[in-house]
């Protein structure tokens, strides 16, 4: 199994399942052709500021939103495989730009599709043919055919949701005001962390181009942190409270605890899982008490900021607050990256259900056993938030 972290270049001397299912459905490759952007851009980070930007398109022309969305990969149940065959079909044509660059007429169009709130036709005029090339990490879907942008434009008018129009043109608002007030509105996540890439949120002065790795934690991380405000005043939830959910060889069991809010993600990836090609098992965890986090998520990375957001929406909806232990088994089923944005809706799933519910925190556990492959004392035994419950009085412990 080739490791996700070779990207595809064949540092174990064996062919890459991952690149060959990449580009078993690519497209024939043309320096001009037309397509219906899913829409999709892509902000890179190599060589910051100076970075590559650009527009995701196939060369087919209709609704392609499915290429794009992790929102609708989860509510189709598309496989891994199906992901990579919507992923090979996307060409990125790209160009440099300065991060703090305010004009220019691609990056104009880039910043148009960004806008859009549905697949827009376009046509593109490329320097050379793309590159049978792709791009992967743990935080977005595959990127692949990359080519040099010398020109693009729009062959149909695009359709702008009038919230998002009012947010990218006041330019007096801050940036996490605006995120704010479209996700209230009901813009999807994925299409806040565009505008946010594209640098079209925010005061005038301080727009810029934000690398799309960092849009999504940046959205995710900014949207939760706004909710856990609230959260940490909401009283408690008064039983133990347990959720689960699997996508693609993801499988999490969520647990509320009755006791002051704090958050920790365990992430156990498995012998032969996309980011563990090695024999042991590997384990990664963050954590966060009451009063939060000061530092980055280093371990877990975008996963922690991807779970925390569907954790803090259920508990605003109920309007409780709880200590939150999530436990995730990256199964060998999940074999190639398909980026943070399917875990996070993989978790919204699970509040979609009711939970189950105990008195003692050993029954949910128990529970959670059964459809865990790895024993929970793989997880428990790390815990710093049930290291923590367990040392804790709580109020009831005086009366």
């Amino acid at each position: 199994m080739q490791c996700a972290q070779c990207k595809g270049r064949g540092f174990c001397g064996k062919p890459c399942p991952i690149l060959s299912a990449f580009q078993k459905f690519q497209p024939k490759l043309k320096t001009e052709f037309s397509g219906s952007s899913p829409p999709e851009i892509f902000v890179g980070r190599n060589n910051y500021p100076f970075v590559n930007t650009g527009i995701l398109s196939p060369q087919e022309h209709g609704d392609t939103e499915i290429l794009s969305l992790p929102e609708l990969w989860h509510k189709s149940n598309s496989s891994i495989q199906d992901i990579l065959d919507y992923r090979s079909k996307m060409i990125y044509s790209r160009f440099k730009s300065d991060i703090k660059a305010k004009s220019g007429k691609l990056l104009s169009t880039m910043r148009e599709v960004a806008m859009s709130s549905k697949s827009a036709d376009m046509e593109f005029k490329l320097e050379k043919r793309p590159s049978l090339k792709m791009h992967f990490e743990n935080r977005m879907p595959i990127i692949g055919n990359p080519a040099p942008l010398k020109a693009a434009r729009f062959t149909e008018n695009i359709k702008i949701e009038r919230k998002v129009d009012y947010l990218v043109n006041d330019t007096d608002v801050k940036s996490i005001t605006a995120m704010s007030e479209l996700y209230d509105s009901g813009i999807q996540t994925s299409s806040i962390i565009k505008l946010l890439s594209a640098g079209l949120l925010g005061e005038n002065q301080k727009r810029k181009l934000v690398p799309t790795r960092w849009a999504i934690t940046a959205t995710d991380s900014n949207l939760s942190e706004l909710m856990m405000r609230e959260i940490r005043y909401y009283p408690l939830i008064s039983d133990y409270q347990l959720f689960n959910a699997e996508y693609l060889g993801n499988h999490y069991e969520i647990l509320f605890l009755p006791a002051a809010f704090s958050f920790e993600v365990i992430e156990a990836k498995m012998s032969g899982s996309v980011w563990n090609p090695s024999d042991d098992l590997c384990i990664m965890q963050d954590y966060e008490n009451w009063y939060g986090r000061k530092d980055y998520a280093e371990n877990v990375t975008g996963g922690y900021y991807a779970v925390r957001l569907p954790v803090s929406e259920y508990l605003t909806k109920i309007k409780k607050q709880a200590s939150v232990l999530v436990m995730r088994e990256c199964r060998p089923e999940y074999w190639a990256p398909c980026g943070v944005g399917i875990l996070r809706e993989c978790t919204r799933s699970a509040f979609q259900k009711s939970p189950e519910k105990f008195s003692t925190l050993n029954e949910a556990l128990n529970s959670a056993q059964k459809r865990m492959r790895l024993p929970s004392a793989e997880f428990t035994k790390r815990s710093q938030l049930l290291k923590e419950f367990n040392t804790q009085k709580r109020l009831n412990s005086w009366f």
